[in-house]
């Protein structure tokens, strides 16, 4: 009992009805700059993480 293809249509087609074709354009753009700006903050936070090798080493006191 999943939703049909006749189903998604018809509530796409209500979707390009309520926010039309240029306001969905826009939110695609925005969430693809999120996701894009998502993904190079956790690189660079992986990045600026101390490696595992350095966790190991006794500290001289």
């Amino acid at each position: 009992m999943g939703i049909s293809i006749w189903q998604l249509l018809i509530i796409l087609a209500i979707v390009l009805l309520l926010f039309g074709t240029k306001r969905l354009k826009n939110m695609g753009g925005d969430v693809g700059g999120a996701i894009k700006n998502f993904k190079s903050a956790v690189k660079d936070g992986e990045a600026d993480k101390p490696s595992d090798s350095d966790s190991d080493k006794p500290k001289d006191s």
